[in-house]
């Protein structure tokens, strides 16, 4: 193996002290001295500071920051808001939900910083609601930093007001795209809304919104405590700082490596312990199922933006879900269909009707009862989704088919006679063996 690149622990450095997710062990590890840095400089300096910084949305987008901050319009006496987007559900993604668990601390200080820099009284974390308990921990969180002055009226004495409030939404896959977020947190059903009007001008409540992933909120007290030139240190000249890079899948050791972005997936499987034992990988993705595949061939590319999009694929959120040989492309990529399909939210044609109609043409190439049209068909019901649909939903879908077929196009054409069970038998790629009871199962143990 080669020698491991650095990892740099930012938001993960206390993952491991002992009650990390306390406002007293964040405390101790420098907690809040972003908070109050930024709050004796003006808020424009803060704002500009984080421009310098060079941060990049971490929720896949890859906006700048700083720059999204700036489009809001002058104050005009009316209020305006922050919305974290802590609704992760992308299949493969699963950042977020663990930096809320292990510190919580570091999101919410994050809140502080970005509300006083823009000018919010009135901040929203909307978690995703079947996490239970990352939502009550959220909640605690924010109590311990209302009864410390980090929260409320009057924050470290700076004559600055702020309230925040955690809300769970019901559990739905388009709440993750900002302005269905929007509406849900109004009380309306979940959908996109048409822009413009983007959210910098009419957002939540009709009033400018900042809409910011957990991940980008987090890191921005450390940009306040170590400076903008600290931050660039990090990563890239155009996708400078750290990122959570979540490993999952056929992977020796799975789990969540922070590094400067830039960082390949082959210094990070070396630092994972590569492969499972005695396999060979196969195919992956760089930054969730909504993104384009790679393969073997992909290890050396450097995961930024820039170079991530130039070799064909999107850094989205980093989740790199590792399959090696075992693994049926087909099957793998039925699944992530049938997800999409699912979470619909059905308000525009293309993707309504475009991922229940990829679904069933994959479902029949699974089965091994395609037939030679199918492949074609595919690519041309992918081609009507991409760029038609209302939201971004309907091109993820499209990006794992496209991509697969472009890679692994024989197993897609074996869909026309033979079932994908039978070439890529699934107890060869599950990671645990299921061992029938009573009609019931168990997990018996690690499956090489």
């Amino acid at each position: 193996m080669s020698e491991p690149t650095t990892l740099a622990p930012v938001l993960s450095d206390i993952w491991d002290a002992d009650r990390s997710w306390t406002l007293q062990t964040y405390l101790a590890h420098g907690g809040y001295q972003g908070l109050r840095a930024a709050l004796r400089q003006d808020p424009a300096t803060v704002v500009a500071t984080v421009k310098d910084s060079g941060l990049r949305g971490r929720g896949g987008a890859g906006f700048p920051s700083g720059m999204k901050w700036g489009f809001l319009p002058p104050p005009d006496g009316g209020p305006r808001y922050l919305v974290v987007n802590a609704d992760e559900s992308e299949p493969g993604t699963c950042k977020d939900i663990p930096l809320m668990m292990a510190s919580p601390q570091h999101l919410i200080e994050g809140v502080a910083i970005t509300s006083y820099a823009i000018g919010c009284n009135h901040a929203f974390i909307y978690v995703r609601g079947e996490v239970l308990h990352v939502y009550r921990r959220l909640l605690r969180a924010v109590e311990e930093a209302y009864a410390a002055g980090y929260l409320g009226k009057d924050v470290l004495g700076s004559g600055y007001d702020l309230d925040v409030t955690v809300h769970a939404g019901a559990g739905a896959y388009i709440c993750g795209e900002e302005t269905a977020l929007l509406d849900s947190l109004e009380g309306l059903r979940g959908q996109p809304r048409l822009k413009p009007p983007f959210p910098a001008v009419a957002g939540l409540y009709a009033r400018p919104t900042v809409v910011n992933n957990v991940e980008t909120i987090a890191s921005v007290p450390g940009i306040l405590r170590g400076g903008a030139g600290w931050f660039t240190s990090m990563g890239t000249e155009k996708s400078a700082g750290h990122g959570l890079f979540s490993l999952s899948g056929h992977v020796t050791r799975p789990g969540q490596y922070e590094a400067p972005l830039g960082i390949t997936l082959r210094e990070l499987l070396d630092m994972a312990g590569g492969v499972r034992e005695g396999h060979q990988l196969k195919f992956w993705t760089p930054g969730g199922s909504s993104t384009p595949i790679f393969t073997a061939e992909h290890l050396d590319i450097p995961l930024d933006y820039e170079s991530v999009q130039k070799a064909g694929s999107m850094l989205g959120t980093r989740a790199l879900q590792i399959f090696d040989e075992t693994t049926s492309v087909v099957r793998a990529v039925t699944r992530w269909t049938e997800f999409y399909k699912h979470e619909s939210c059905g308000k525009c044609t293309p993707c309504r009707e475009g991922t229940f109609w990829l679904a069933q043409v994959l479902q029949r190439l699974e089965a091994g009862q395609g037939t030679s049209e199918d492949i074609d068909l595919l690519l041309d019901l992918c081609d009507n989704i991409l760029g038609r649909s209302f939201c971004a939903l309907g091109d993820g879908a499209t990006s794992p088919i496209t991509s697969a077929i472009q890679y692994f196009r024989e197993e897609f054409e074996a869909g026309t006679h033979t079932p994908a069970d039978v070439l890529f038998p699934l107890e060869r790629s599950a990671l645990f063996t299921y061992t029938p009871r009573r009609g019931a199962g168990q997990l018996a143990g690690v499956h090489a």
